[in-house]
């Protein structure tokens, strides 16, 4: 007989090979899918919990996606941890957690979000990538103009 805890741990089932995002900060799972450039038209299964209860994350309510096989790259990770700084990647293969590690704000990102600032260099046809350094989990400060992004960041992402 499956006891009540059993049931709640079964709400999405395990994955042989992958990737599984865990610790999302609440509500920013479709976030995630969009760095990832994970849309409804895909091969890859995808499997996503939102407003998932939490010990470890302050508001108590996280988010999880899970994708089967595909491993995320650095680059990913890099963008996964500007919205969700307490995520954990898991790598999965053969239904086992071979690696698993948090992610980790870089100092400084580069081509990964665009400046608010329309008159910024890095916005203009030159071959700029936009550069921007990390002030914390919330904010940024763009190396060229110096304009800062310090809400919603998954809306200036590239």
């Amino acid at each position: 007989m499956i006891q009540d805890k059993d049931k709640e741990e079964l709400r999405v089932r395990s994955i042989r090979n992958g990737s599984v995002i865990d610790h999302i900060t609440a509500g920013n799972a479709l976030n995630v899918l969009r760095i990832l450039g994970i849309s409804g038209i895909t091969a890859a299964i995808v499997s996503v919990a939102m407003n998932v209860p939490s010990k470890k994350l302050a508001f108590g309510r996280k988010d999880i996606v899970k994708i089967e096989d595909r491993e995320l790259v650095p680059a990913e990770v890099d963008k996964i941890a500007l919205i969700a700084p307490e995520a954990t990647i898991n790598i999965i293969r053969d239904f086992e957690v071979t690696q698993k590690k948090s992610v980790i704000l870089p100092d400084l990102i580069t081509n990964v979000v665009r400046c608010p600032n329309l008159n910024c260099i890095s916005n203009s046809p030159e071959p700029i990538y936009s550069k921007f350094k990390v002030l914390d989990s919330f904010a940024l400060r763009c190396d060229y103009c110096e304009t800062i992004i310090d809400n919603d960041i998954a809306t200036y992402l590239i």
